[in-house]
């Protein structure tokens, strides 16, 4: 199996230059690239792919714009890129649905790590984009006696602690031992909650779990970069890996969608 992805930055260069690294990969076909967002989109509906790969600043029809169509029509996952980690469009990235978030500075090796951990299910970070998420929630006032929303409703007492320990940044391996049970019964908790409350990954559930009152932030909670806990499964604990860096500069061209070549394996 092949894990199928479609490239779309308005770059020529910078687009190109990520899909031939992704197509080195023997698990990796890249299937199409594409200039912008809408031509993302249709790329996306017309070949299914696994991933997406998306610049979050493109013309027309944006990366954000792009992952939002993606993801409320298709099985597609999305990894968003951007130049700098100050993009304030991260948040509003998350929401629409993406389920990672790279620098485009991110070294090569991390880079295809991000596309199957993505393609696997899991979601990933970037280790400034985690830290300042985490900031953001952790560093607003405490909202006054904020009661669990109803949309919790449909979880088990037992789903609810999982959801809350999902929040605090814990692992599988951590939540297992929080709760006494094996890390094959949390894979089923965690499971169980993305399903019943419609969210695609750990990151969704985290966000979840702020805005629907389960985990009320506070200043004082708020960590330091260095130790604010990453989501699990990705660069967000640290580069994994040391390869040669991607391209990262915003040379100028463009391009629209077109057919990408071919490797292989999937999620």
């Amino acid at each position: 199996m092949t894990i199928r992805v479609v490239v779309a930055d308005d770059q020529e260069l910078v687009r190109s230059g990520f899909a031939m690294i992704l197509d080195a990969q023997p698990d990796i076909e890249v299937v199409a690239e594409a200039g912008d967002g809408r031509a993302a989109v249709e790329a996306v509906r017309r070949l299914a792919p696994d991933v997406a790969l998306l610049d979050i600043r493109m013309p027309g029809t944006d990366g954000i714009e792009a992952c939002r169509a993606i993801g409320a029509g298709t099985g597609c996952r999305t990894v968003m890129l951007t130049t700098f980690d100050s993009d304030e469009y991260v948040y509003e990235a998350l929401h629409a649905g993406a389920s990672g978030f790279l620098l485009k500075d991110v070294r090569r090796d991390d880079l295809v790590h991000a596309v199957r951990v993505v393609a696997a299910g899991d979601s990933l970070l970037a280790p400034s984009v985690a830290r300042r998420l985490i900031a953001e929630y952790t560093s607003r006032p405490p909202a006054a006696a904020v009661a669990p929303s109803a949309r919790l409703d449909v979880l088990t007492a037992r789903e609810r602690e999982t959801l809350l320990h999902l929040a605090r940044g814990l692992s599988n391996a951590e939540i297992a031992a929080a709760l006494v049970v094996s890390e094959h019964t949390v894979k089923t908790h965690v499971g169980n909650v993305l399903s019943k409350l419609g969210l695609r990954d750990r990151i969704q559930a985290v966000i979840c779990a702020y805005e629907c009152g389960v985990v009320t932030p506070s200043p004082a909670a708020a960590p330091s970069p260095a130790a604010a806990p990453p989501p699990e499964g990705g660069p967000a604990s640290g580069s994994p890996a040391r390869g040669s860096q991607s391209p990262s500069g915003k040379p100028p061209g463009g391009g629209s969608a077109r057919a990408g070549r071919s490797t292989g394996w999937s999620s």
